[in-house]
């Protein structure tokens, strides 16, 4: 169990599958930069939040929805989460629905941050969750999104991964990627282009820390077995 002063944002996981420099400035540096893309994401998501809640017999929609879990480590908010109620008024379902500005990406960076929110459902609710959807507001439509073994482990070890930065304190250096990049808002204050070179021994030493993190933890799960 995580105390209330170490829980990690949601949209955290996001950053971090993004670029973990990208993580570490913004929330070990506080560096924030917003360009168009970060802009109509933030005018997409305010304008969800403020949508009428759907209420029917057996049906409910809750928007901008605030969710933790202890076990996890985790904090934030669901744009949407859907609840469907058996006839006895018992919750019998609880899907979330996060909301993107742009296309499906080939990526997990939109995934885990929905895995990131099922942690979070599971825990307040007490019931299973199998999948979420995302919705793209490029391409009008929902994607369903299946929240099986592969996409947990992988989020769970985004949050790891997360832990030992925050642990070692030191972001992790630059590595120009042109089509992560270019579209960063970050990018000035990043500058991979020409710190890369600069802080590759920085990145090396965080990987080999988490490395040996996953080591501890594969002993230990070995030992409890």
């Amino acid at each position: 169990m995580y105390d209330e002063d170490d829980l990690i944002p949601v949209s955290a996981l996001q950053h971090v599958s993004f670029c973990a420099r990208q993580y570490a400035l913004i929330h070990l540096e506080q560096a924030w930069e917003e360009n168009r893309f970060t802009a109509e994401g933030r005018v997409l998501h305010d304008r969800v939040h403020v949508e009428h809640h759907e209420a029917r017999r057996f049906f409910r929609q809750e928007y901008d929805m605030a969710v933790r879990s202890l076990n996890w480590g985790l904090t934030g908010k669901c744009d949407l989460v859907e609840i469907w109620y058996s006839e006895s008024k018992n919750i019998k379902k609880v899907s979330p629905v996060e909301f993107k500005r742009g296309r499906e990406k080939e990526s997990d960076v939109d995934r885990v941050q929905l895995c990131a929110q099922v942690l979070c459902l599971e825990e307040m609710f007490g019931l299973p969750i199998e999948a979420g959807q995302l919705y793209y507001l490029q391409e009008h439509r929902r994607k369903d999104v299946c929240i099986d073994k592969a996409l947990r482990e992988e989020t769970a070890a985004l949050l790891e991964q997360i832990r030992v930065i925050q642990d070692v304190g030191v972001t992790p250096g630059a590595e120009y990627e042109k089509r992560k990049c270019d579209r960063c808002s970050l990018a000035d204050i990043c500058m991979p282009k020409s710190t890369g070179a600069k802080n590759k021994q920085v990145y090396r030493f965080i990987q080999t820390q988490l490395q040996l993190a996953r080591k501890a933890c594969e002993t230990e799960e070995n030992h409890a077995g």
